[in-house]
């Protein structure tokens, strides 16, 4: 079970208000009751009084199977979390000696990464003493901009 639910429909004797407006698990709405009668009505029939608008006064409660309506709704929070489309992240290194066909295959990579959706970061790795020509990183990035 998922605790989020539960912690946000208050169900059965949880619900501490004199009166609900009671909605069937058919969906018909019955009225505005006292809360010890919609709960006997809920318990006639075999099923739960739960909360679902807790906001508005009388709160809104209907009669339905708890653990069915629990079930439900991870069944929603896992489709709906199969329809979300994460953007992946693709991530080229230069060097700052890198030689000119290297650079035209690395490129060809970044314009086939970009077509097909993905984003493309870039980046010069230097070493050592190649941390004193910086300026060989910023025309490799310029050279890919344009």
């Amino acid at each position: 079970m998922n605790i989020a639910y539960e912690a946000s429909a208050r169900t059965n004797r949880g619900i501490r208000v004199p009166e609900v407006r009671l909605i069937d698990e058919n969906g018909p709405q019955i009225g505005v009751v006292p809360t010890h009668q919609a709960l006997e009505i809920a318990a006639s029939r075999g099923l739960d009084l739960v909360e679902v608008a807790a906001n508005v006064r009388p709160p809104v409660c209907r009669i339905m199977d708890y653990g069915k309506y629990l079930y439900e709704q991870s069944k929603k929070d896992k489709a709906a979390k199969k329809k979300q489309h994460t953007v992946q992240l693709k991530e080229i290194r230069f060097r700052p000696k890198t030689e000119e066909h290297d650079y035209q295959f690395k490129l060809k990579h970044i314009r086939g990464f970009l077509t097909e959706g993905f984003k493309v970061k870039t980046a010069v790795v230097f070493r050592g003493r190649e941390l004193v020509h910086k300026e060989l990183g910023h025309k490799i990035i310029d050279r890919l901009t344009t």
